[in-house]
């Protein structure tokens, strides 16, 4: 509601000369994901790689905005930022904290102490590293892979979108009108293909895991209090 329906109301309707103005009625759509952003953050009292990379990129839509920049240079902030993120996982892969442990194999949800208690509990041995535990490093990068694929799919769908939808001059409400439009299609037409690569990326892991340590697939997740 409002990263995107609202902010699209707000564009879409308040963006005439007689009513806020394109300019204005652009501060007061970013207004709402900029507020909730920093709402979410006073919450958890911590911010993720994630939840920063978002701020940053309202933050970009509001200054080229405001500078009434070409569409070319909004399609290619909405290109950048997915792309960013796939370059951070893909770097992060051989780190000692690889980001899709953030994304996917998180220890809010996922038991981890308990899947590196069953993999340290099977037999054989890879060098100084259980054999199990060595094939789990494997699966994750793997799945690390899945993830920078759905962040580069999504990066080239923003930036064809953006080019798409576009045309009018910036910082008029017509260009709002299309930022709108661009807002509410993004959903479906991006985010739900990039989070069905991701999830499916999910779900390997998560069959790996099951058959790496025997676990049942509800027991790799914490139990619910």
């Amino acid at each position: 509601m409002c990263n995107i329906a609202l902010p699209s109301l707000i564009l879409a309707k308040l963006s005439a000369p007689e009513r806020l103005g394109p300019a204005l009625a652009l501060v007061a759509a970013l207004l709402f994901p900029l507020g909730y952003g920093l709402w979410d953050f006073a919450q958890r009292r911590s911010a993720n790689f994630v939840s920063v990379i978002g701020l940053a990129s309202v933050l970009l839509t509001g200054g080229l905005g405001l500078m009434q920049v070409d569409g070319l240079w909004f399609a290619v902030k909405e290109a950048a930022i997915p792309a960013l993120i796939a370059a951070c996982v893909w770097a992060s892969q051989h780190s000692r904290r690889p980001l899709v442990r953030q994304f996917v194999y998180n220890e809010q949800v996922i038991d981890v102490a308990r899947i590196d208690a069953a993999l340290d509990a099977q037999p054989g041995s890879d060098n100084s590293q259980p054999a199990a535990q060595a094939r789990f490093e494997r699966l994750l990068r793997q799945t690390g892979q899945w993830l920078v694929g759905s962040f580069l799919f999504s990066a080239v769908l923003n930036f064809a979108l953006a080019r798409w939808l576009l045309q009018s001059p910036s910082g008029s409400p017509e260009f709002n009108a299309e930022l709108a439009k661009m807002n509410l299609i993004s959903w479906p037409v991006i985010t739900l293909p990039s989070m069905a690569i991701m999830l499916a990326g999910l779900w390997r892991l998560l069959r790996g895991i099951t058959q790496l340590t025997g676990l049942p697939l509800e027991a790799i997740f914490h139990a619910r209090k």
